[in-house]
């Protein structure tokens, strides 16, 4: 009944987005500021703007799992994909007014775009806090079995206590023996795995979520193929194989389907748009900084004797060494005396750290305060060496004292910003940094790197970003 339910939302949902769309081009063509006098009656030449404006946002949101359950899915991240959703269709509904010359103005795609935005997303968005709020109150629910009865299973059941907007109340737990194994969880809840063909039979179940330890996956094979017969979702939680794993993503291996645990799963077209925003960004803020730039310069030809720039072999995206660019700040041969103040290291891990060195200079405390001397890395950007948001790149030397899971920090392009710099170097050690990393890589997004160029600008005037 309730994947009935689901169906006819969708169905509903894909109507009000088609009719939707086509009401607010309608509407737009009405308009004398986005369309020629007699545009309405101009069919042919409209004609395919029409249709791609009826249809491109729909089936961009299919793209994207908008039709599918958003139960489990945060508010935020519906939001995200709906303003992609409105610039896909945006850039459609130009290409389309432009290859069939429609009678139109050229802020016409960008207006539609917006009112899609307005009212559709609109519309979604709060039917979704709606259903959410019923939810809460007990109705529309799913039951969830929980495969384990320990440390895991009872973390999966804290999570869905916390979040009962989703919905999902458990009714169970299977396991191997007849006695829970965190004591938590009552004992008169737990049930054999060889039960669950009963259970399916006694009641319903919407969903099976896997939370076993490693030692219980020889056992469960039953479990994954009772679910199958019976047409269940079954979940399988990917930190089974540790904390440091990254999310899988369905792939396929010849005729089998396979699990990638691939250190990133981000979408190539996004991964496009952050370069796009790297090559303008860099470019832009490069002529913009050059005054600065020649400032600093003349600057640190005057303190101290040696080269304006700083050249350092640093280790890019899966640790392919490239030189970086900064301002000097220290005196020439700063590197030859690091050795000696290797007792005065204020960071664990291999990383170097002083917060008074004596080999920075005069004008190059300051630099460092405004992060001034790291302005000529927008070159690296424009180069392809860096981006604009990424983890710091590490040294070689860094880099081969990593342990294994700190390698995963190299698997996306390194940066000038990052979760590290604006949150305060100073004060993170070298596993925080780590951790601060890998959070940004599983969960990039280009709105998050928004948020943390955003938070660079008052962290450099602290003294504590860049």
């Amino acid at each position: 009944m309730l994947r009935a339910h689901a169906r006819l939302i969708s169905s509903a949902l894909l109507t009000i987005d088609v009719l939707g769309s086509a009401l607010v081009f309608v509407a737009a063509v009405s308009i004398p500021q986005l369309a020629q006098p007699g545009a309405s009656k101009s069919g042919l030449s409209l004609l395919v703007p029409a249709l791609v404006t009826s249809l491109a946002w729909p089936l961009i949101l299919e793209q994207l799992d908008l039709y599918q359950s958003q139960r489990r899915r945060k508010v935020e991240q519906v939001m995200l994909r709906l303003v992609l959703a409105s610039f896909g269709s945006t850039i459609l509904v130009a290409a389309a007014v432009a290859l069939s010359r429609s009678p139109v103005a050229w802020s016409f795609p960008v207006a539609v775009g917006a009112a899609q935005f307005l009212l559709l997303a609109g519309v979604r968005v709060a039917g979704m806090v709606a259903i959410r709020a019923f939810r809460a109150r007990g109705h529309n629910t799913r039951f969830v079995l929980i495969v384990g009865s320990g440390t895991r299973a009872r973390h999966v059941l804290q999570v869905l206590q916390r979040h009962r907007e989703w919905g999902l109340r458990v009714v169970g737990f299977l396991d191997d023996g007849d006695e829970a194994h965190d004591p938590r969880i009552p004992s008169d809840r737990i049930r054999k795995l060889v039960d669950l063909p009963n259970i399916l039979k006694e009641r319903v179940i919407d969903e099976v979520i896997v939370a076993c330890p490693r030692s219980m996956l020889g056992n469960i094979g039953p479990v994954v193929s009772t679910c199958a017969s019976a047409g269940v979702p079954m979940t399988l939680l990917s930190d089974l194989f540790g904390d440091y794993l990254p999310p899988p993503r369905v792939t396929r291996f010849g005729s089998l389907a396979a699990l990638s645990f691939a250190p990133v799963h981000h979408s190539r077209s996004l991964l496009v748009v952050k370069r796009v925003v790297d090559v303008v960004g860099s470019a832009a803020l490069l002529l913009l900084s050059a005054p600065f730039i020649a400032a600093a310069a003349l600057a640190i030809r005057l303190d101290t004797p040696g080269p304006i720039f700083f050249r350092q072999i640093r280790c890019g995206q899966y640790g392919r060494p490239f030189t970086m660019f900064k301002l000097r700040t220290m005196t020439a041969d700063a590197e030859a005396h690091q050795a000696e103040l290797l007792a005065d290291n204020e960071m664990e891990g291999p990383v170097f750290k002083m917060r008074n060195d004596p080999r920075v200079t005069r004008v190059g405390r300051v630099l460092r305060r405004l992060s001034l001397d790291e302005l000529p890395q927008f070159w690296n950007v424009l180069r392809g060496d860096m981006s604009i948001v990424g983890p710091r790149p590490p040294l070689p030397h860094e880099v081969a004292e990593y342990a294994t899971f700190d390698r995963r920090r190299l698997s996306m392009r390194p940066g000038i910003t990052c979760l590290w710099q604006v949150g305060g170097r100073n004060n993170v050690d070298f596993d925080g940094w780590v951790k601060l990393d890998l959070e940004y890589i599983d969960t990039w997004s280009l709105v998050n790197d928004f948020r943390i160029m955003v938070r660079t600008v008052p962290a450099m005037f602290r003294g504590t970003g860049m």
